[in-house]
């Protein structure tokens, strides 16, 4: 039997050539299914990598109690002082958190980007922020540093450009990396200016260090109970987790739906291609039928053939991802409406799983014109 099958599969697949045509069918459908599938999963992948990166399991953003980010929450300046001087943190940074509106470098529409107001502590509690370009922005001017990705994806912020900014005119003076974490979608500037500016009191957020990573859940119980602040606790794991969580759960439905909707008609294609592929061996399966050879062997290699053709579809279509839109620089929106610079980013785990899938369409798509030729009478075969 294991002969059998070898000898029939090994006939089929070296005949492709003659099949050229109906072959390309679902080479090229299963291409497409696969294409769809890891482009939207590779920029889901990209959004989360981009919030996840440069996460560090001592820091801790203090939000206002029942604040879900940054855009919606506010620390007062009773809290402020109250946390200056609270056991267990340590290298607080009290932040601004705003959005400027800029220009698309590409489709010239405007969108909003980040702009938070720092202090010189920002940098000390984010070891991973670099100044690549420039300077850093001087105390109490109308200096301004942008992210390296916001550089990329929007106009009007290289060094010496100046960005109008409600009643007021920013410089910038300087361009800086976060070894590719959301920040680099960011614009900084200086904390009272941002206050000033914007007209806000307090801060929107305030990042912290702890001193013992352990104490982490006690810190927040402690501040869940001091009558005087009005504060929630969150790590940065936590934070950047929930925010990644929503957006990516939206992209990957949207991703599952779309992929779905185009493999049913990739299944029905294979269908069609392999009920014509059989009908036009007829004679061929009759007379490998008569020879002795029996009806597993049959099925086995139209199915085989069937997969071998969705699997060629799956290398096409991710290799077309892979070399397109790997490292692929993209922007959209964080859970606060703001713009967020980010990669797509193609893992070894997406593209096993559309190979997979792909495999499992052409098992569907071969599997009924395998038992039509397995089930089809010797002496009707032979007469074509």
């Amino acid at each position: 039997m294991l002969k059998q099958i070898l000898s029939v599969t090994w006939l089929n697949l070296t005949n492709l050539g003659s099949r050229i045509g109906i072959s390309l069918v679902i080479v090229v459908g299963i291409g497409g299914v696969v294409a769809v599938l890891l482009g939207l999963l590779a920029m889901s992948n990209g959004f989360r990598s981009t919030l996840m990166q440069a996460v560090h399991p001592d820091r801790v953003l203090l939000l206002r109690s029942g604040s879900n980010n940054e855009m919606e929450s506010w620390v007062s300046n009773e809290d402020l002082a109250v946390l200056a001087t609270y056991e267990g943190l340590q290298t607080l940074s009290p932040e601004v958190y705003v959005t400027i509106n800029v220009q698309k470098q590409q489709a010239g529409t405007m969108a909003d980007v980040v702009g938070r107001g720092v202090t010189a502590s920002a940098l000390q509690l984010r070891s991973e922020v670099e100044i690549t370009a420039g300077r850093m922005f001087q105390p109490g001017t109308g200096e301004i540093l942008a992210g390296t990705a916001a550089v990329q994806q929007f106009r009007g912020l290289n060094i010496g450009d100046r960005i109008r900014v409600r009643d007021a005119e920013l410089t910038v003076v300087g361009h800086f990396s976060a070894a590719g974490a959301a920040a680099e979608s960011e614009l900084w500037m200086d904390l009272p200016v941002a206050r000033d500016v914007f007209r806000r009191t307090g801060a929107s957020v305030v990042r912290a260090a702890v001193t013992e990573p352990a104490a982490i859940d006690t810190i927040a119980a402690n501040m869940a109970a001091d009558p005087r602040l009005s504060t929630t606790l969150v790590t940065e794991q936590q934070y950047f987790a929930a925010m990644a969580g929503a957006r990516t759960a939206l992209m990957e439905t949207f991703a599952y739906l779309i992929a779905g909707i185009m493999a049913l008609g990739s299944v029905v294609a294979a269908l069609n291609t392999m009920y014509t592929a059989v009908n036009r061996r007829t004679l061929e399966i009759g007379t490998l039928r008569a020879l002795g050879f029996q009806r597993p062997a049959v099925v086995i290699s139209v199915v085989t053939e069937a997969m071998v053709l969705a699997l060629l579809g799956a290398l096409l279509g991710a290799a077309a991802v892979y070399l397109v839109f790997d490292g692929m620089a993209a922007a959209t929106v964080d859970g606060a409406g703001a713009s967020v610079a980010f990669a797509f980013s193609v893992s070894p785990d997406m593209l096993l799983t559309a190979v997979m899938a792909a495999l499992l369409l052409g098992f569907a798509g071969g599997s009924l014109p395998a038992l039509q030729a397995a089930r089809m009478p010797i002496t009707r075969a032979l007469r074509g």
